[in-house]
């Protein structure tokens, strides 16, 4: 099978930076993205093979620079197999404290990123399920959008956050429907609350005690899993993964 290649947004904390370090040791390529390059930096250190990694700082809820983080990446390796749209922001406010910059920039972060970088990367992925078929192999690539459990049961003060993160669930189950007759698979992964500096940033050890928050490297296993072909029985569907 030719090298993989991933393109993992959020990839300088959290869920994005283990899955980084997961695709890594099973042999991947991947390009991580964010806004902070010294934390990108650092997760590439961190990985087996930090040849294997290119960083790209970026915002990527701008629609250009999405469409230049997927031909860097495309660019660098020849090919791109796997998107996982991870990057995310989560504002708490209540309603009547939701201001419309909030609304705007959860959007653009949560939802609108995601589908700037997936229509970007749709060609890409065609171009290679043709390659594939004339070559006599199966088409096979796959969109990963990391969503939250707060898109079935909204925590106080998500009304925006929870939103967004439910239009990602709906881009996956269009992705499958539109992507099945070229191998392309498509996932949403909703996890509870994660160890991660979005989760610290709302909430403290108090309101949520560390053993109930999800280690990153658990969602990211599940996503892997998706990528592996663990999970093609989802395809098109929500993957809650219910904090302990």
């Amino acid at each position: 099978m030719a090298e993989q290649v991933a393109l993992i947004t959020g990839g300088g904390s959290g869920i994005g930076r283990a899955l980084a370090r997961t695709l890594v040791a099973e042999g991947w390529s991947v390009a991580i993205t964010g806004r902070r390059v010294e934390a990108l930096r650092e997760t590439a250190s961190l990985t087996a093979d930090p040849n294997r990694v290119l960083v790209l700082a970026s915002d990527v809820s701008d629609p250009a620079a999405a469409a230049e983080v997927v031909k860097a990446t495309v660019e660098r390796f020849s090919r791109l197999d796997a998107l996982i749209n991870n990057a995310g922001g989560a504002p708490l406010a209540p309603i009547d404290k939701t201001t419309p910059a909030m609304l705007q920039e959860c959007f653009a972060v949560n939802a609108l990123g995601p589908g700037y970088l997936i229509a970007t990367a749709w060609p890409e992925f065609k171009r290679q399920a043709d390659a594939a078929r004339t070559l006599g192999g199966p088409p096979r690539a796959t969109v990963v959008n990391v969503s939250s459990m707060a898109t079935k049961d909204p925590f106080a003060g998500f009304f925006a956050y929870a939103a967004a993160k439910a239009a990602v669930n709906l881009m996956a189950q269009s992705c499958a429907k539109e992507g099945r007759a070229i191998g392309i698979r498509a996932f949403a992964v909703a996890p509870g609350a994660v160890e991660t500096p979005m989760l610290r940033a709302n909430f403290n050890e108090k309101m949520i005690p560390p053993a109930r928050a999800l280690d990153p490297a658990a969602v990211a296993d599940t996503i892997a899993a998706c990528l592996r072909g663990e999970r093609d029985a989802d395809n098109g569907q929500v993957i809650w993964v219910p904090s302990p």
